[in-house]
């Protein structure tokens, strides 16, 4: 009898480790997928070191507040005006590190311009935009503060143009991969795990893209050629108990969906196996084109 209840726990354990390291969410049936299917962790690991990418806006990270660096951007420029009469006082910042605005989405479009800045606008000023203004300021005989102060500012604005709406919110953050010859034929959920985006084709044409991210090194997203199963607009996985919204599921438990954790915290985080995207406006638009059947590739 005790050899029985030992085999029994050993069994169940090895079911929820499997459960969970092969599935997303739950399921609409009891099939969990083979973990014999999952890619290897190497190929299937997200790390914010590996981001190609933004300054993405911290999650809880009172640093990252404007108010923050409102307080933090020059303690010793403050402290010496402050503590001796004939000091300078200091020049007030237009932007600096932690700020998150429309001017700092106009700044980085602005830098963009001016081949600082490889990546698109996000409205958050973090290190890639700290660094950007450094170099502009070095390169034009300003104090490499890494803050852009008044004439700063205006020297940016001098050498570059208005930026279009284009420039200010381009389609992805990430720039979009080569799609696979697999996505050419059919309607097609493209998905690249080397630009991490999301592109819906249909008959070799691109008709939306979006930025996505992919399963932790411990739950890795499948890559290979599936078809949507199944989708739901409301959805909350029974695993792991958060929310799906516009799931699309298209291997086992693995589905694309919308995630206020990547909207939040970006490129930081990771899914457990389903392909996160972070544009609800645009996912919303693709759940309601999508229909079951369709064709999802995922590649390297």
């Amino acid at each position: 009898m005790h050899r029985q209840r030992v085999m029994a726990r050993t069994l169940g354990l090895a079911t929820a480790v499997a459960l969970a390291a092969t599935a997303c969410g739950s399921q609409k049936t009891g099939n969990t997928g083979s973990a014999s299917t999952a890619t290897s962790a190497s190929a299937a690991v997200t790390t914010p070191e590996s981001s190609p990418s933004s300054d993405d806006k911290p999650a809880g990270d009172p640093s990252a507040s404007p108010s923050a660096s409102a307080s933090s951007a020059s303690p010793s420029a403050s402290a010496s005006a402050s503590s001796s009469p004939s000091a300078s006082p200091s020049v007030k910042a237009v932007m600096a590190n932690g700020d998150d605005s429309e001017q700092v989405r106009e700044l980085q479009a602005r830098l963009k311009q001016l081949k600082l800045m490889s990546v698109a606008p996000t409205g958050f000023y973090g290190s890639k935009t700290t660094t950007a203004v450094k170099s502009f300021q070095s390169r034009n005989g300003l104090t490499a503060s890494g803050s852009v102060d008044a004439e700063t500012w205006k020297k940016i604005q001098g050498l570059t143009k208005k930026p279009t709406a284009d420039e200010l919110r381009p389609p992805t953050v990430n720039e979009v991969d080569a799609p696979d010859p697999r996505c050419m034929t059919g309607r097609v959920m493209c998905i690249s795990k080397e630009s991490r985006t999301l592109a819906w084709m249909i008959d070799g044409k691109v008709i939306s893209t979006m930025d996505v991210r992919f399963g932790s090194e411990n739950t890795p997203t499948r890559e290979g050629v599936f078809d949507v199963g199944w989708k739901a607009k409301e959805w909350t996985s029974t695993i792991y108990h958060t929310p799906m919204p516009y799931a699309m599921f298209f291997s086992g438990g693995q589905a694309v969906h919308y995630s206020a954790d990547f909207a939040a915290r970006g490129y930081s985080g990771a899914s457990h196996g389903c392909v996160n995207v972070r544009d609800k406006a645009k996912l919303s638009k693709l759940f309601d084109d999508v229909k079951v059947g369709d064709k999802v590739v995922v590649y390297w």
